[in-house]
C-alpha cells in the first residue's frame, strides 16, 4: 500500500472514530436534556423565604424537561419572590435544579408595604413583630440604615427605645422614642448631640415627663417643649445647626 494512501486510510479511520464519539456524546446530552426534572434543591437562605412560595415555583418546575428550562428564567422567578435579595442556580446530575438564596435581613419599616433591610436596601414584604419605621426621600435607605446603630445605642441611656427615624429632604435628622418624646437632631454630630442630652437626662427627666419635643441643635445645650409652666427646660444661649 502506497505511503500516502495508508495515510488517508488512517486519517479517515480517525474522523470516523470522532464522529462516532461525537455522536454517542451528542446522543447523551440530548437524553440528559429530555430527562424531566426530578427535584428543586433550595440552600443559603432559603428559609427565610415563605415555603409556599418556593414549593410553587418548585411545583412549576418538577416534571418538565431540563432543555426546556432557563436557568436564567429560573434565576429571574427566584429574584421576584419576597425576601429574596439575590440567588444563583445550577444543574446537579442527574436531574436536579439546586437553587442557593441570599435573603434580606430586615432593620426597619419603610412605609406600610416595603421594609429596609441591613444593607439599606428597601424591598417589598410582609414582616410580624415590632420593627423601628424609618421615613425619608426615596433613595436614602442605605444612609438611614448606616445611621441607625449609632443613634440607637447613643439613645440607649434614655430608657425609652427610638421608634422612628426621620430624615428631612435636608439631610436633618429627628427620632422618636417610644414614650412620645420627639428629638430634633439637627444635620451634624448627631450622634455627640444624643449623648450629650441622654447624659443629662437623669436631672431632667422628671420635670420632661409631659414633654412632647427636646430640640437638641444647641450648642451647649437643648430645649424642651410642652413641659409643665413650672420649668420651661430652655437651653443654654446657643445658635442651632
Amino acid at each position: 500500500m502506497k505511503p500516502a494512501l495508508a495515510i488517508a486510510l488512517r486519517a479517515a479511520g480517525s474522523l470516523a472514530a470522532l464522529a462516532v464519539v461525537a455522536a454517542a456524546g451528542w446522543a447523551g446530552y440530548d437524553a440528559l436534556a429530555r430527562r424531566p426534572i426530578d427535584a428543586v434543591r433550595f440552600t443559603g437562605d432559603a428559609a427565610r423565604v415563605p415555603t409556599a412560595d418556593l414549593e410553587r415555583l418548585a411545583s412549576g418546575l418538577r416534571g418538565r424537561e431540563a432543555r426546556e428550562v432557563s436557568l436564567q428564567d429560573v434565576r429571574e422567578a427566584v429574584n421576584r419572590l419576597a425576601w429574596v435579595r439575590e440567588c444563583s442556580v445550577r444543574r446537579v446530575f442527574p436531574a436536579t435544579l439546586e437553587v442557593t438564596v441570599e435573603a434580606h435581613v430586615a432593620l426597619a419599616r419603610w412605609d406600610e408595604t416595603r421594609l429596609v433591610s441591613v444593607r439599606g436596601e428597601v424591598f417589598a414584604a410582609e414582616q410580624e413583630g415590632e420593627l423601628p419605621l424609618f421615613s425619608g426621600p426615596e433613595g436614602t435607605g442605605a444612609e438611614m440604615a448606616a445611621a441607625w446603630e449609632g443613634i440607637r445605642r447613643a439613645a440607649a441611656p434614655l430608657g425609652s427605645p427610638v421608634t422612628e427615624l426621620r430624615l428631612s429632604a435636608r439631610r436633618a435628622w429627628q427620632a422618636k422614642l417610644a414614650s412620645g418624646l420627639v428629638l430634633d437632631l439637627g444635620r451634624a454630630d448627631v450622634e455627640a448631640r444624643l449623648a450629650r442630652f441622654a447624659a443629662a437626662w437623669p436631672q431632667v427627666a422628671e420635670l420632661a415627663a409631659t414633654a412632647t419635643h427636646a430640640d437638641l441643635r444647641y450648642g451647649s445645650g437643648f430645649a424642651l417643649r410642652g413641659v409643665a409652666a413650672a420649668g420651661n427646660g430652655k437651653a443654654p444661649k446657643g445658635g442651632r445647626a
